[in-house]
């Protein structure tokens, strides 16, 4: 039976959220936010294989699936998104590079996703907040995660299985 490079990249993008989904037990109060960092490290490693498409997606499983189980909130959507976007955005317009994808985690999470989180605590669980109360929270659970991905990818692009991954990526599946 012949697995095609969709299936492996799906497979592999599936068990992406399934750590993001498993390892959302360890959160961090910081004020009114819950701070996931293994979220974040998701964000970029997702965004580094897949691109912000898949990256995207991928954030947007996590969060529905923690939200349906009870360990995340409505601040999950634009705390994660955002930073899976900009993450993949970065690695994509920088061809792979490590430290682009972090600084798009940090962006997207840390300012764009913390602003957008804005109305959804005001208006949509009735909190209220600051326009910027989520900015630091936000931002260091991304600097968290976004580290614990550079220090995985730099690992895992010392193995064989990186190999493996480059060649789903070109298209050669074995």
């Amino acid at each position: 039976m012949k697995i095609t490079r969709n299936t492996q990249k799906l497979a592999v993008a599936g068990l992406l959220v399934a750590v993001g989904v498993l390892m959302s037990a360890f959160s961090i109060p910081v004020g009114i936010a819950r701070v996931f960092p293994v979220q974040h490290m998701v964000n970029v490693i997702a965004g580094v294989m897949f691109g912000p498409f898949y990256a995207v997606i991928m954030a947007f499983c996590t969060s529905v699936i923690r939200n349906i189980m009870g360990t995340g909130t409505l601040l999950a959507f634009p705390g994660s998104m955002f930073g899976a976007l900009l993450a993949g955005l970065a690695a994509k317009m920088f061809r792979g590079r490590l430290l682009p994808a972090c600084a798009g985690e940090l962006v997207g999470t840390g300012v764009f996703g913390a602003i957008v989180a804005y109305p959804v605590a005001a208006f949509i669980l009735g909190r209220d907040a600051a326009i910027f109360t989520f900015v630091i929270p936000f931002t260091l659970s991304s600097v968290a995660g976004a580290t614990l991905a550079l220090a995985f990818l730099i690992v895992l692009s010392r193995t064989p299985v990186n190999n493996w991954y480059r060649n789903i990526l070109k298209g050669e599946v074995s």
